[in-house]
């Protein structure tokens, strides 16, 4: 069943993957991080061993297919941390001359069929794709300077599609002990959620702090730090998102987690415990502050969150509206495939204004059949409103990173 499932993926989004020329490449760095925040990880072992790919030029297509199938099919994920690549070590290219040492090339694509249930209303059914990303990821000779160029060529309505297309633009070292330093187009740490990756995300969306106040890109200069206590990501930017302004203002984005149960082997757990804070001026001041608790327990973990907004410049755009909002989420991994959730968000748009908070229950259902590489996610929604009708929202998503 899980080998049908496979092909029928494959067929689906990625066509084109198994219609290369002839390649020849290496086996792609190994990410060993406990935990990971963005698309990319801050901090990389490289273990990269120039193996070669034989000649297949020549091989029918569907010869190809069923080779590159089996092997998938035996390829195990279990860490769900970080973002896998089905095709990872095909699609990583070590450099023996010129100033690159390694390039990995790597696509992710998520969809999702939603069916929306109004207490008042029609029931609507709406396709979307979520993202389509495609990612170069290099690493110059030495190993410590690095660079990402990812685009998404996903349609949006506030967005035209140049100011989209280029979301991570940036070059970035490791030369101090520690530290990765940043500079160009990113995801700044507003939130804790808001800065997560869209790869390794718990549910289909987002909570409603995380797409208010955070998961945006940025133009600046970021420093992030990695200790065993203690995690920081802080950096400078211009207050003006998704190349649509070049300098409308400068603002500061940081977050600060700190990790007590660190030594202690996983002994009793790991807990995290966050403060953010976002501040700056666009067309006119903004100040967000946030806090952040996760403990994680064997098979369990629990996460909870809170922002209040005095202005924010989040996804949803500039607003001088003051707003808050807070969620908590369990979640147990039944096995190394599937893990049930459940999450309570609430949101309320306006704190001048009375009775208009927005409350999200929702449960979700996770099946990772190869990591976050590839997974299959069912998420019911009750979405109860205190100044419109109630409704009921069934999703049903998929994500596949080659």
């Amino acid at each position: 069943m899980k080998r049908i499932i496979l092909i029928v993926f494959l067929i689906l989004f990625a066509p084109n993957t198994f219609a290369q020329e002839e390649i020849e490449l290496d086996i792609s760095e190994q990410i060993k991080q406990d935990t990971i925040l963005e698309e990319d990880a801050p901090f990389l072992e490289s273990e990269v061993e120039a193996t070669k790919i034989p000649d297949l030029t020549h091989e029918k297509f569907f010869d190809r297919l069923t080779q590159n199938t089996k092997n998938l099919y035996k390829l195990q994920i279990d860490n769900i941390d970080v973002p896998s690549s089905l095709y990872k070590e095909t699609f990583t290219h070590k450099f023996e001359k010129g100033p690159l040492e390694s390039v990995h090339i790597w696509n992710a694509v998520q969809m999702n069929m939603g069916t929306t249930i109004p207490e008042d209303g029609n029931v609507t059914n709406i396709f979307k794709v979520g993202l389509i990303n495609n990612m170069i990821d290099g690493t110059f000779k030495g190993g410590k300077e690095h660079f990402r160029i990812m685009t998404d060529p996903t349609p949006q309505n506030d967005r035209q599609f140049m100011q989209n297309l280029f979301q991570d633009l940036y070059i970035a070292t490791d030369r101090i002990p520690h530290h990765r330093i940043l500079v160009g187009n990113s995801r700044p740490a507003v939130g804790y959620e808001g800065a997560q990756s869209s790869y390794t995300l718990p549910f289909i969306n987002r909570s409603q702090i995380a797409r208010h106040f955070g998961t945006v890109r940025k133009a600046g200069v970021r420093v992030i730090g990695n200790y065993s206590f203690m995690d920081y990501d802080i950096g400078g930017y211009s207050s003006g998102t998704y190349f649509r302004e070049f300098l409308p203002g400068v603002e500061f984005d940081g977050r600060v987690d700190f990790k007590p149960l660190a030594k202690t082997n996983g002994k009793y757990g790991k807990l995290t415990v966050s403060g953010t804070l976002a501040a700056g001026s666009r067309d006119s001041s903004f100040v967000v502050a946030g806090a952040y608790v996760g403990y994680e327990y064997k098979k369990l973990w629990v996460k909870a969150e809170y922002a209040h907004a005095n202005g924010s410049n989040g996804a949803t755009g500039f607003s001088n509206k003051k707003r808050q909002g807070w969620n908590a989420t369990v979640g147990y991994r039944i096995n190394k495939k599937l893990e049930l959730l459940a999450r309570y968000d609430e949101f309320d748009p306006d704190t001048t204004i009375g009775r208009n908070n927005q409350r999200e229950y929702t449960a979700g259902i996770n099946w990772y059949i190869k990591g976050q590489a590839l997974k299959l996610i069912l998420n019911y929604i009750f979405c109860q409103n205190s100044s419109m009708p109630d409704s009921h929202r069934i999703l049903i998503g998929t994500q596949i990173i080659i």
